[in-house]
């Protein structure tokens, strides 16, 4: 542990979680119900390393008992009303209802396999009711677990499907009645029991699981300590140790306000003690947080989406490969930004009293080893599902190497029982994004959308890519990285693909801007929490932290103009260049936004620092010579103007 004590209370830690978080408001049970509920985690846990080491079942089975499992335990934990979450002590009557009916929506395709296989396309009366049943129960769980805004947008879809023929222009379809759209719903794999929940019940559980075990061997506070170690010294040292332990923190979390929650429950006191203003020191934190969802090797559950939604031989590998040195741009802007506002205001790092014992921290490395060993298996061409199995057994021989860190019985069973229940918010947001997708498949939507957007557009790609974005954040405002990934991936990125952008720039554009919404104002729930904890105003939070994260809004359109930066197709001499302008783009946009460098910058400074960066982070050497020069006379008047009123800091 460092030294530092600012920390947030646990107690504190969770009530921020389930004000923000709609996946951390579980009601907290004792007595028979809760042994229950625990049994089932435990039960859903061990089902997915069954199937994970003896081989999955078929899509259905595998999919249909996944999805029995989580909506029976959403409905046993999650309380209808959202003021009672973290409060009922009971199981209201209706929830056990739902509960047993979840059950026997999950066993149906077990039971009946044989039967429904020999029928398909021809529903009994019992067929029906079952779906209907299990649409339903998938909408009510997603809003409890997961929150109202992709519950509004799947039902929007279903009333679409089913009134298509009363739909202006071109989008009208002839429409599907309730029966056709039960059976695409629930008796294919286009619908709930589609891809994306397919991904929730192989890879995304896995990987969750993965990171509980990483929890319950302290990592995450081990993290915070590394950082400090590492930057902790510097100017604006809490800053800067925010950026990193979050982008750590990332390996382990998949969701923003979680990052926010326990890096920044320990960050935001200090930045707030060593001068930062509220806002700051929160949209340090929201943005930094954020960018954990880019940062590979895990990247959030959308990531293994991505996958399966790109195809053509596509591997987990490939994709964060290719998000690698966008990730570090994206943290260099930031890093970049919390330097110089700590220059600019004078803030001091951390004294030695307030760090922790290097030589303690290092002690710990070998806590980083599963992390890296699951870097090395996805290198190496391991399956995801493998190397996840194996990074499991890694952490817990890991753990073993101290008493202070190991996972005995009880941890290893507490991980398993966690794993299961961070995973069931991913389930219910993939089931009802399955909806959207089978509409968009049955009716398609997609690519009428595609279309239209390219003629809203004009055709010209920048227009496109800018119509793509803001459907992305506005989409992703209060939604679930999955679930609007999903979305954005159907609706949205045909359109930049119909332009000869390559898959994989095109789904990780939409990707970025889906993540981004978390600190995108007016609904920025990672802002917010961190506000929380800061006690600065919200919406100003909101907008420093989309300041902060400026480069986010930005490196997506490079690897789009650029597909080098996603390491596509290029040599390791033009990677080189590439990425030497990107970054120098990035600190003249950073040191512009800031309004510091070698001393405070007049307006007219910044606004050639902008425009040089945008310059050198377009890929043309016309525009990159221009930058570059643009750059070096900026820097020379930084030099040669003197303020007798600021600091002479230097660089």
């Amino acid at each position: 542990m460092s030294h530092y004590d600012g920390t947030l209370s646990d107690k504190k830690q969770q009530e921020l979680l389930e004000k923000y978080d709609p996946e951390a408001g579980t009601r907290k049970l004792k007595g028979i119900l809760g042994w229950v509920v625990f049994a089932g985690l435990l039960a859903f846990s061990l089902f997915h390393l069954y199937t994970g080491i003896f081989g999955m079942l078929t899509a259905q089975l595998q999919r249909s008992i996944h999805l029995g499992f989580a909506l029976a335990l959403i409905f046993l934990l999650f309380p209808a009303r959202k003021k009672n979450r973290g409060k009922e002590h009971k199981v209201a009557w209706y929830d056990m209802i739902l509960a047993g009916i979840s059950v026997v929506v999950g066993a149906y395709w077990p039971l009946m396999i044989d039967e429904l296989v020999l029928r398909t396309g021809n529903l009994t009366n019992l067929d029906f009711y079952v779906g209907l049943a299990g649409i339903l129960l998938v909408l009510e769980a997603t809003r409890r677990a997961v929150g109202l805004p992709i519950t509004i947008i799947a039902i929007l879809f279903m009333g679409y499907a089913i009134f298509g023929q009363y739909m202006p222009g071109f989008i009208a379809h002839r429409g599907l009645d309730l029966s056709r759209l039960v059976q695409t719903m629930f008796f294919t794999t286009e619908g709930i029991l589609g891809t994306p929940l397919g991904v929730s019940s192989t890879f995304i559980f896995l990987f969750l699981l993965f990171g509980s075990f990483l929890v319950k061997t302290g990592v995450g506070q081990y993290f915070n300590d590394l950082a400090i170690a590492v930057a902790g010294r510097s100017i604006g040292g809490p800053a800067k140790v925010a950026v990193f332990s979050s982008a750590l923190q990332g390996t382990i979390s998949g969701s923003s306000v979680a990052n926010v929650v326990t890096s920044g429950s320990f960050t935001i006191p200090m930045m707030k003690k060593l001068g930062y203003k509220k806002e700051f020191a929160g949209a340090v934190e929201a943005a930094a947080s954020t960018g954990g969802q880019l940062m590979p090797p895990i990247m959030g559950a959308a990531a293994f989406l991505m996958v399966e939604f790109i195809g053509g031989g596509i591997t987990y590998w490939d994709i964060a490969k290719a998000a690698a040195i966008p990730a570090v741009l994206y943290f260099s802007g930031i890093w970049i930004m919390t330097h110089f506002e700590a220059k600019r205001i004078g803030l001091r790092g951390l004294t030695k009293e307030e760090m922790p014992n290097r030589k303690e921290v290092l002690k710990k490395i070998y806590l980083l080893l599963p992390i890296i060993a699951i870097i090395l298996l996805l290198m190496s061409g391991m399956s995801v599902i493998r190397a996840a199995l194996w990074a499991i057994v890694i952490t817990v021989v890991v753990s073993a190497i101290k008493k202070d860190t190991r996972i005995g019985f009880k941890g290893f069973v507490e991980a398993l029982v966690d794993g299961a229940r961070s995973a069931l918010g991913v389930a219910a947001a993939t089931a009802a994004a399955g909806i959207i997708v089978g509409v968009v498949t049955k009716t398609g939507l997609g690519l009428k959308l595609a279309n239209g957007l390219l003629d809203l557009a004009g055709g010209a790609l920048l227009p496109t890519l800018f119509l793509t974005m803001i459907t992305a954040i506005v989409l992703g405002m209060g939604s679930p990285t999955t679930a609007n990934y999903v979305i954005t991936s159907t609706i949205a990125a045909p359109a930049i693909i119909l332009l000869g952008i390559p898959d994989l720039s095109a789904h990780l554009f939409v990707f970025y801007f889906g993540i981004i919404a978390d600190i995108t104002p007016p609904v920025a729930l990672a802002a917010f929490a961190a506000s929380a904890i800061s006690g600065g105003e919200p919406f100003r939070t909101g907008v420093n932290s989309s300041k902060l994260a400026i480069s986010a809004f930005i490196i997506p359109y490079m690897f789009v103009l650029s597909p080098e930066l996603l390491m596509i197709d290029t040599t390791w001499t033009y990677l080189i260049w590439v990425v030497f302008t990107a970054f120098c783009g990035m600190f003249a946009i950073s040191t512009g936004v800031i309004g510091f460098w070698v001393r405070e910058m007049f307006w007219y400074e910044r606004v050639v620092a902008i425009v040089a960066g945008l310059c050198l982070i377009y890929p043309e050497n016309i525009t990159d010579i221009t930058g570059l020069v643009a750059f070096g006379v900026l820097f020379t008047l930084q030099l040669m103007i003197k303020r007798n009123r600021m600091p002479r800091t230097g660089i």
